[in-house]
């Protein structure tokens, strides 16, 4: 296996989590609260989708989804259209109000340009330093895999908010 298949398959299942955490969720399941300041399920898929498509655009060189394919306009959220979630206060993570059906499109979208990048990289592309603000300098690969690793730890977090709800 090359390290674009496995990208592909770990992207996959990214998208595969998410979407079974909102999958027939209502509006107040998708954005339960286990306290005041917890994530929601609609925040934590928002927010992966929105890291997802930041970070892939930011090293593919292209434009992101969000904007445009004006997936921000068809959410209408009162946030920055350029904000990705890190650092969003107890009332901004509350101002993410989609339908399941939203935020599972935002994110299927995301991931069809996820894949058509990386599953076009050649093994010696993964080692380009993309950003030298960091040292050591930080490799596409590196970069792929930390966006991996938080979209996964998002989505297992979504899984178990949906699991809490399903018992409420």
């Amino acid at each position: 296996m090359h390290g674009a298949e496995l990208l592909v398959d770990g992207f996959g299942r990214v998208r595969d989590s998410a979407l079974a955490a909102v999958e027939d969720l209502t509006q107040d399941q998708l954005t339960f609260r286990v306290d005041p300041e917890a994530n929601t399920i609609a925040w934590l898929v928002w927010h992966l989708a929105r890291v997802q498509d930041d970070h892939v655009a930011g090293v593919a060189g292209t434009e992101q989804v969000w904007t445009g394919d004006g997936w921000a306009d068809r959410f209408g959220l009162p946030l920055d259209p350029a904000g990705i979630g890190y650092g969003h206060s107890s009332d901004e993570v509350a101002a993410v109000r989609a339908p399941a059906e939203l935020l599972a499109g935002y994110l299927s979208a995301v991931h069809e340009r996820t894949v058509a990048y990386v599953g076009g990289l050649a093994d010696g592309d993964l080692d380009r330093v993309v950003d030298d603000s960091y040292d050591p300098p930080v490799t596409l690969a590196v970069r792929l895999v930390s966006v991996l690793s938080d979209d996964l730890q998002h989505a297992g977090q979504a899984a178990l908010l949906r699991g809490v709800v399903e018992r409420a």
